[in-house]
């Protein structure tokens, strides 16, 4: 009898442990993010029309306004939030695009706007180069370019996904990206880098991976600048540029990556602040305002059936030219859905209230928006549950495979343009080195700090240089005195591409510098952390890297590439006039280290 109470004790003592062990891989299971695909069908639809039949006039106007906010911690009883909390319980905007902040600040303060709305608000950020791009501690991806440079559908889905599941799980439900202007001006003072090249085909296979990437995961993706910001030399945000071209031009340069976009199912389009006279050839109108491209062009033409989102309505290109009110009139009246970043919310929302009144705007065109508005919350789950666990972010943001992923989309992106006498890779690490930092940003003077960093390692004997747009000529003379003793220069060029900047170009100091150390007998390597329209201005030195952008990770990858220590891939996904063509692009082998 004592055997079998021993049996009997021993077996539930490993039914308990077997219990507690299937209980905590169910609560881990719980708090796993889950795969959640967008979800349109006869659920949302009816959903969305039982709410719009409840509706006011003022809350369905409200659902088409989207306003900023920025993730930072905040006071509960700061005069910022009280805002932001009014412009959603008292002026029902439909949502908000969220501009920087920290992982739990922006989950904390998304959690309280979205806590006791009606209707839940939809949350936009632009997310080109993934959550990183706005939240400081999440996976930053290097700019579509270099996906372009990379040719790789597989890391274009990869970042999509990667920034899905990050993005939902902060609570932003819709990126306003990818970007499927197609760059064919060199001297695009706003889209170039951003943009994932020149080849309309190309750009349109590569953003359908990346848009099936994010929907796949439940973030809605967004192409955008409709009808192409790809041809112009002009910033939208400051002023409204021309886009020169014919109807047959058009068709086969900026609207083919839109069509392969909608093809591809993606769920919005943004608006540009363009003047496009072969669509619309009304003088000063902005594609955004034109009923011909929004709804005769986009809607029926190319048959697209999602949202319809300006681009931001404080832009130099509408407010330049339109008081706010007429512009957000217009703009509906054209057939956007929603309007982005009014400069005054209230306002804009009293006067499309009085546009309908007036019966400037029909309410049959208010209706069939909010509809399609809340098609899109219901698909993303928003009617059931608007709010996020903050307790599983740690193990979902900035995750080592995450960061793994874009890490590989960096080196991969590496593009060596030119290697005269196989310059590179730089085998000798006891040669002497002179590495110049050169920003033409003001207050960008430590920009290289981490490729000098990262030189210095692979080579120790080398000195540095750090220049921005305030750097005297004196000091730059003596900087260039002091390299003609070094066995290398290597050139590392930072220029920013940044709204209302007006020119992605370099200071015209430093490009003399260069040509002139480039006329001497001293190799010169040039790395441009930027566009890769730099070349033209120096084209006698004797390597020429692209890595596309300033990040930390870019300059990384470029030390490697530079000494050998990663393979170099990467061809041109843009031409260089009168230099190189697009495809373009030498390989390195990565050094055994035998």
């Amino acid at each position: 009898m004592s055997i079998l109470k021993k049996l009997l004790t021993k077996n539930v003592k490993k039914l308990l442990v077997l219990f507690f062990v299937l209980l905590v891989c169910l609560v881990s299971c719980l708090r796993r993010p889950i795969k959640t695909e967008l979800s349109f069908g006869p659920e949302t639809s009816a959903w969305a029309e039982k709410k719009l039949k409840s509706m006011s006039l003022k809350e369905k106007i409200g659902q088409m306004i989207c306003c900023r906010y920025t993730g930072a911690f905040l006071n509960s009883r700061d005069e910022y939030l009280q805002n932001l909390k009014q412009l959603a319980f008292e002026e029902k905007v439909g949502g908000f695009i969220l501009f920087q902040g920290n992982v739990y600040e922006t989950a904390h303060l998304t959690n309280s706007l979205q806590y006791g709305v009606e209707i839940p608000l939809l949350i936009a950020a632009d997310l080109e180069r993934g959550l990183g791009n706005q939240i400081e501690g999440a996976t930053l991806f290097p700019p579509l370019m270099s996906i372009g440079a990379a040719g790789s559908d597989e890391l274009a889905y990869l970042m999509g996904m990667v920034t899905a599941v990050e993005a939902r799980a902060i609570g932003i439900h819709m990126t306003y990206a990818p970007v499927v202007d197609v760059n064919v001006n060199p001297d695009n003072p706003i889209i170039n880098v951003r943009s994932l090249g020149e080849d309309p085909e190309r750009v349109g296979e590569l953003a359908a991976a990346f848009i099936k990437g994010c929907q796949e995961n439940g973030l809605i993706a967004t192409a955008k600048h409709f009808p192409g910001h790809g041809d112009t030399d002009l910033d939208s945000h400051s002023v409204l540029p021309t886009i020169t071209g014919d109807k047959q031009r058009l068709e086969e340069v900026e609207l083919y990556p839109f069509k392969k976009a909608i093809e591809a199912g993606v769920r919005a389009v943004m608006t540009a602040h363009l003047r496009v006279p072969a669509l619309d050839p009304a003088p000063d109108m902005p594609a955004t305002l034109s009923k011909l491209i929004m709804t005769d062009l986009l809607r029926e033409e190319l048959g697209f059936k999602g949202l319809i989102v300006t681009d931001a309505m404080d832009m130099g290109g509408i407010v330049s030219l339109y008081p706010q009110i007429e512009a957000a009139v217009t703009a509906v009246n054209a057939g956007v859905d929603m309007i982005l970043i009014p400069p005054e919310p209230r306002k804009v929302i009293q006067g499309l209230i009085e546009a309908v009144n007036q019966g400037i705007i029909s309410e049959k065109r208010i209706n069939s928006s909010v509809k399609r508005i809340l098609q899109a919350k219901a698909a993303l789950g928003l009617h059931r549950k608007a709010q996020v666990d903050i307790e599983v972010l740690d193990r979902i943001i900035g995750a080592p495979e995450s960061i793994q992923t874009a890490e590989e989309a960096f080196s991969r992106s590496m593009t060596l343009v030119k290697n005269k006498g196989d310059i590179l890779p730089l085998m000798e690490r006891e040669q002497k080195i002179m590495i110049f930092s050169l920003s033409s940003d003001p207050g960008g003077y430590f920009a290289g700090q981490t490729f000098v960093d990262e030189v210095k390692v692979c080579c120790p004997n080398s000195s540095e240089f750090y220049a921005d747009a305030f750097t005297g000529e004196e000091y730059l003379n003596e900087a260039y005195r002091a390299s003609c003793e070094a066995d290398i220069i290597l050139v590392a060029l930072f220029s920013r591409l940044r709204a209302w900047k007006g020119s992605v170009g370099l200071n015209e100091k430093h490009i003399q510098m260069i040509k002139t150390m480039s006329s001497h007998k001293t190799p010169v390597v040039v790395v441009s952390f930027g566009s890769p329209y730099f070349y033209v201005q120096f084209p006698d030195v004797e390597a020429y890297i692209c890595a596309y952008r300033h990040a930390d990770q870019a300059q990384i990858a470029a030390a490697r590439a530079i000494f050998g220590e990663s393979d170099v891939n990467g061809k041109l996904p843009v031409s260089i006039p009168g230099y190189f063509s697009i495809g373009h692009g030498l390989t390195l082998t990565k050094l055994s280290k035998e």
